[in-house]
């Protein structure tokens, strides 16, 4: 079969941002091209290297014009770690088009008003906002290609850092991340130190050798730090060497934790996790309600930015205080929680078991009583027998994750009748796709995007539904 011949489209305006951190745009005879590496207000010639069901894929062949939207970015990783793709677009764009991308969504897909839909609700810290990172060791670093036209031949090192974008195999050695606060910083780059002072092996994703795999590091609102080191074999004496080490130089961690990580993969939520030293949890305040986040926990990633979203579900559902609640997907009741104490009763269900264990746990912790909770697919577990076992909801509150809810569930969400639905999505694609499955007896009244990750192409959206009358 031949290759398809690659062909240059000049004078691209960049006209919009799309998934995965590309951009998209329309040539002047309106073909529509996706890109990486512009950002919309760009003009550019480009390269179309492949074309998928009328898709066509390009890159940047000569750049003709800026877009005055550009900025600086702040992080010297910026051109190779791929995970803030839009550092290099001013955040009040970020938030324009993120709302286009909800606008676009809802009115397109779910034939909705655009009225309905509210300004966006950005994100008051846009660098520091993360309260959990991952990062993997390696044997030998990924070099960007302009260090090697810079420098011509470099030598071979280890990386503690992240995935580069699109490679499983290949890390780019972080020095700083603005994604957590420097006591994040002040932990990996120890860690790396000692290891490489000490001669500890950093891991090989190929050959699947070496003792050092991956750090995942957790810190909360109230100051709590959690470490797990991964490791890929059960040596005592260097798990105990590195345990000290980290106690010793950086106090502050208040959960010391370790993985024995054997496997092929880097999951670790089937694998123990042992203790080290201090509490096998952190604890986050978000309104009256503390939540303790073990090594395994989801939880919303920007805890500054959870509580608003909390808070628009809130406004979203105006509770009376008698309502009785189901809580859809409520990983470790966050949302459900975070309401007990303005509704009756509240009953949540996620798939995750660990998850809901934690859930009651933190009911436990925060005496709440009014709260039931219950491991299984939603699918499953929301039935007609559920709803007679506790009760008609007066509010459904649901957060499915990126593919939506089943069809199964927005069939048994119609028969319920529920007088109201928040519908929160990360996902406005599929939440859009789900809305026009419940329109057959709901109305959407109002509509929420929310950034939780600024410099990302990633946007929730709240959505309230009301029964028809």
């Amino acid at each position: 079969m031949a290759r398809r011949k690659k062909r240059l489209v000049e004078n691209v305006t960049i006209t919009g941002v799309a998934d995965k951190g590309m951009s998209v745009g329309r040539s002047p005879e309106g073909e529509v091209i996706f890109i990486n590496g512009t950002v919309p207000g760009d003009v550019a010639d480009i390269l179309v290297i492949r074309k998928r069901k009328k898709v066509s894929i390009g890159v940047v062949s000569k750049m003709i014009s800026l877009s005055p939207h550009r900025v600086e970015p702040f992080c010297k990783h910026f051109d190779d770690c791929g995970g803030c793709k839009w550092q290099n677009l001013s955040y009040e764009e970020q938030k324009r088009h993120k709302f286009i991308t909800v606008q676009n969504a809802m009115t397109r897909l779910a034939k909705l008003d655009e009225s309905l839909i509210e300004p966006i609700l950005g994100s008051k810290e846009t660098v520091y906002y993360r309260n959990k990172l991952e990062y993997s060791f390696s044997d030998k670093r990924y070099i960007p290609q302009a260090e090697v036209d810079e420098s011509g031949e470099i030598p071979k090192a280890p990386a503690l850092g992240f995935h580069v974008a699109g490679a499983w195999d290949k890390i780019l050695d972080i020095d700083e991340c603005f994604l957590q606060t420097d006591l994040s910083n002040d932990i990996r780059n120890f860690i790396r130190s000692f290891c490489l002072k000490h001669q500890f092996s950093f891991y090989n994703p190929r050959t699947h050798e070496g003792f050092m795999r991956n750090i995942i590091i957790r810190n909360t609102l109230k100051g709590d730090w959690m470490l797990i080191v991964i490791v890929s074999k059960d040596d005592p004496k260097k798990i105990k060497k590195i345990m000290e080490a980290v106690g010793d130089e950086l106090p502050f961690i208040t959960s010391l934790n370790y993985v024995i990580n054997g496997k092929l993969n880097d999951v670790i939520y089937d694998l123990e996790v042992h203790n080290y030293k201090g509490l096998p949890y952190i604890v986050e305040l978000l309104g009256k309600v503390e939540y303790r986040i073990g090594p395994k926990s989801f939880f919303q990633t920007n805890s500054f930015q959870a509580k608003e979203l909390f808070n628009v579900v809130v406004d979203f559902a105006d509770f009376k205080g008698t309502e009785n609640v189901y809580d859809l997907y409520t990983g470790i009741g966050s949302i459900a929680l975070y309401i007990a104490d303005k509704v009756k009763h509240v009953t949540g269900i996620e798939e995750i078991e660990p998850a809901i264990e934690d859930a009651k746990v933190n009911a436990l912790h925060n005496n709440i009583i009014n709260s039931t909770f219950y491991a299984g697919d939603v699918k499953d577990i929301l039935t007609d027998d559920f709803a007679q076992l506790h009760g008609k909801p007066d509010i459904v509150i649901t957060d499915p994750p990126r593919a939506g809810m089943h069809e199964a569930v927005c069939k048994t969400l119609l028969a319920l009748e529920s007088p109201k639905i928040v519908y929160v999505s990360c996902n406005p694609a599929t939440q859009a796709r789900d809305l026009v499955l419940l329109s057959e007896k709901y109305d959407v009244v109002r509509i929420k995007p929310v950034d939780m990750f600024p410099h990302t192409h990633h946007i929730e959206n709240v959505a309230l539904l009301k029964l028809k009358a």
